[in-house]
């Protein structure tokens, strides 16, 4: 017979989910041991998710999904030190997407698999932009918030 939980067992289970992946390419130049060097990743809230991914919708006018630095976006929300502070913020994404592809992707798919975010996840996310300007848009000019990258909107800042 299955038990069922209550909200007191809900609320206070410790759900939340680390993890560690390599990156020797990141690793203090001249370090006899690259390979030892390891990012800590902490899964997202529920909360979280909803935000990164709603940073993904277009913007204003824009029928394409904001795709721009999309991997270094989800790796500043999962990126923890030691004691789980976020290490990055919104002012990081620009700096991590100029890293080695090679590098974030490895980070990147650590990060995906820490939150149950499926390769088809991230295709459902990115469907389906292309039925026209936003709903209850008046102008045909382009919105400043056309898919372009902002400073934070979307992201708290780190703790």
């Amino acid at each position: 017979m299955p038990k069922f939980l209550g909200r007191e067992e809900v609320m206070k289970a410790e759900d939340q989910q680390y993890d560690t992946v390599p990156v020797p390419e990141w690793a203090p130049a001249g370090d006899p041991d690259p390979d030892e060097w390891v990012l800590k990743l902490r899964g997202l809230t529920g909360s979280e998710r909803d935000r990164f991914e709603a940073s993904i919708a277009p913007k204003g006018n824009s029928k394409r999904p904001n795709m721009d630095n999309f991997r270094a976006r989800l790796v500043t929300w999962c990126a923890v030190d030691e004691e789980g502070n976020r290490l990055f913020n919104a002012a990081d994404v620009k700096m991590l997407g100029a890293k080695s592809a090679k590098a974030l992707s490895r980070v990147f798919d650590k990060c995906q698999e820490l939150n149950g975010l499926s390769d088809s996840d991230v295709e459902d996310l990115t469907e389906n932009f292309d039925e026209g300007p936003n709903e209850g848009s008046t102008s045909d000019s382009p919105s400043p918030s056309d898919g372009r990258p902002s400073n934070g909107d979307w992201h708290e800042s780190a703790h």
